[in-house]
């Protein structure tokens, strides 16, 4: 398994940027190797998280290929470049 976290900040008010993201929950839902995705709202004002995880490696970059990703600054209306950090899960503890 493979977590991805994006950590960004948006111009947009919470309820437009929590609208968006279940205007496109179906997109996700839809996506090939996705197990999980988690929403976060982070402590800073206008900072939220997408926090990814992936089957394998290939569908993270199948994702990072498609244009649901490239669309991602733009329906949130990301301020700067985002922080994206991937790394291996070792084991989980729950099944």
């Amino acid at each position: 398994m493979i977590i991805q976290t994006i950590k960004f900040q948006s111009r947009l008010p919470e309820e437009e940027v929590l609208r968006i993201a279940r205007e496109r929950e179906p997109q996700f839902q839809k996506i090939s190797g996705l197990i999980q995705k988690y929403y976060i709202k982070l402590p800073q004002e206008n900072h939220y998280e997408g926090i990814y995880v992936w089957d394998s490696r290939e569908s993270l970059n199948a994702f990072r290929n498609s244009e649901l990703a490239a669309g991602i600054p733009k329906a949130y209306g990301i301020v700067e470049t985002p922080s994206i950090e991937v790394v291996d899960v070792l084991f989980q503890l729950k099944d």
